[in-house]
């Protein structure tokens, strides 16, 4: 080892987060140029060692997270957080939900394929009959999807077998697709069939930060979103960490709802983001709500806040779906001719982290 300490003067591993692929570089002292065959082992142990330091640091293997929060007063209305922003602190945290997608997400109770209903709601409702379409779409949106999953019936009483949700190498991919014609009428007469999945009394948490890694579909009428709402079934409060508009690819919205105690009114504040490659590469979209301020992060760097509105006062839910057609989203549309065929939600991770005390 003595050695190989003296011949190699320097090693040193680099590290990327993105992807953990290893890139080492080795300074060789300039006295001597011998490399022995017990060097080239030592350093294939070292490389080895790396690999697997590498691979505990890869995003989806993390337990814990540092991210950067403002530290000027939270404004009461949104505002973009810009580059040249100077005022930062840290925040650390610790992981509380993964799914990194090496499974179906209905193999471990992780996750619900429809909208919750209140206490007095039968279960079979959302499993097939009359009225079952209730918890599979939100007909205020003009949405033009029922949300589907192997279990569901439709009007009849036995499951149609319709799985939206589909894993390959670690990839969730929510699948809308056209409503096949013979399905119409069982299906209540909707065009597309596709997913949601949602946390709602399986996870939910009282500020923190939750993130996704997703690509954002396109297309007219295509709308993908990844959300939360309060555990108690209350409507708002809304945090949109990611919203898709179909119709103007490469731009996302990140939007906070609340009501006015002293109006009764829905008030809402956020903006729209580019990301050229968000339709074909993966990136990270997330927000961290604080007791004074919510956050909004784009690939792990601060890109909005507001100060908390009221209202936010219960743990809130995850929830991440792919809808087909909007009457009042801008960017998205009805669905027409022109609407693909078949469109996927493409998701690497999903991940909370609660703030350390």
């Amino acid at each position: 080892m003595s050695h190989l300490l003296r011949v190699y003067s320097r090693l040193a591993f680099l590290v990327r987060d993105d992807d953990s692929r290893l890139n080492f570089a080795i300074r060789a002292n300039e006295a001597d140029h011998v490399t022995t065959p017990r060097i080239i082992a030592a350093i294939g142990c070292l490389a080895a060692l790396a690999s697997a330091f590498a691979q505990e640091e890869h995003p989806s293997a993390r337990t814990s997270l540092s991210l950067q929060v403002a530290s000027d007063p939270a404004p009461e209305k949104c505002r973009r957080i810009e580059a040249t922003h100077s005022v930062f602190g840290i925040t650390t945290m610790h992981r509380t939900f993964n799914d990194d997608f090496n499974e179906h997400p209905l193999s471990r109770g992780k996750w619900i394929p429809h909208y919750a209903g209140g206490a007095a709601w039968p279960d079979a409702r959302y499993w097939g009959g009359d009225g079952s379409d209730f918890k599979r779409k939100t007909a205020w949106n003009g949405e033009q999807q029922i949300y589907v999953d192997p279990r569901y019936a439709g009007r009849g009483t036995t499951p149609l077998g319709l799985d939206p949700f589909k894993v390959s190498n670690g990839i969730l991919s929510i699948v809308a697709s056209r409503t096949p014609p013979e399905l119409k009428n069982v299906l209540f007469d909707n065009e597309y069939i596709s997913g949601i999945l949602t946390t709602q009394s399986v996870f939910a948490q009282k500020y923190g930060y939750f993130e996704i890694r997703a690509k954002i579909p396109v297309g007219i009428g295509v709308w993908p979103a990844f959300w939360m709402l309060a555990d108690d079934g209350g409507w708002p409060p809304e945090i949109d960490i990611l919203e898709g508009r179909g119709q103007r690819p490469g731009t996302m919205v990140m939007t906070t709802h609340w009501r006015n105690p002293e109006t009764g009114l829905v008030n809402s504040c956020g903006f729209d983001f580019v990301v050229p490659t968000a339709s074909s590469e993966f990136h990270d979209y997330g927000a961290l709500w604080q007791r004074d301020r919510i956050t909004y992060y784009i690939d792990r760097k601060p890109v909005a806040d507001i100060a908390v509105p009221p209202g936010y006062d219960d743990p809130a839910y995850m929830i991440v779906n792919l809808a087909m057609g909007a009457k009042n989203f801008q960017g998205v549309g009805f669905v027409s001719a022109e609407s693909p065929a078949t469109v996927a939600f493409e998701i690497d991770r999903i991940s909370a982290f609660q703030i350390d005390p």
